[in-house]
């Protein structure tokens, strides 16, 4: 099963994911924790010790900034769940590499990957098509990578939820 759950900055969606996770993990699963995050600065290095607090120490926790395709394949066995947190951090460092080309290639890649994945994931995303349009160039591309990567995995999904104030509102559900 893939599930995407998205929404706002602090609206519980990563709380949400490990929630998730936890309950597979009871149930016998192998949880691997799949961090786009790069701690760049301080306040960086703050959010991501938060979220490492709230991890249970039994996960395991891959650090994949880029390849998150590789990173399906070698832990693409029923029986594991994969939580990827998060997609739009993912794109961010994609589109800030200085190959301009491995965004298409990784986002490729990427779709493929979970089209074939055995595994169960769960994805967290920033909803980021809600508010004005950005007026940089480089802000516009993010926003409309995001939102038509968010499509394409919101189809491949089983389940989709969006999170608003802490509270799950189910988009999809198969």
């Amino acid at each position: 099963m893939h599930e995407l759950i998205m929404g706002g900055a602090r609206s519980g969606k990563s709380r949400l994911a490990e929630e998730l996770a936890q309950q597979h993990a009871q149930k016998g699963a192998r949880i691997i924790y799949v961090a786009t995050a790069g701690a760049n600065d301080s306040e960086m290095q703050q959010r991501i010790e938060m979220h490492r607090s709230r991890r249970p120490t039994e996960w395991q926790t891959i650090e994949c900034p880029l390849f998150l395709a590789d990173t399906i394949q070698q832990n693409n066995n029923p029986g594991t769940v994969l939580l990827i947190d998060c997609l739009t951090l993912w794109i961010s460092n994609l589109l800030c590499d200085n190959n301009p080309e491995l965004f298409i290639q990784q986002r490729s890649n990427f779709l493929k990957a979970l089209k074939s994945c055995h595994a169960s994931v769960i994805m967290v995303s920033n909803e980021t098509g809600l508010g004005i349009v950005p007026m940089g160039e480089l802000t516009r591309r993010f926003v409309d990578e995001s939102g038509f990567l968010h499509q394409e995995v919101a189809r491949m999904a089983n389940k989709v939820t969006f999170m608003v104030a802490g509270l799950p509102q189910i988009l999809k559900q198969e």
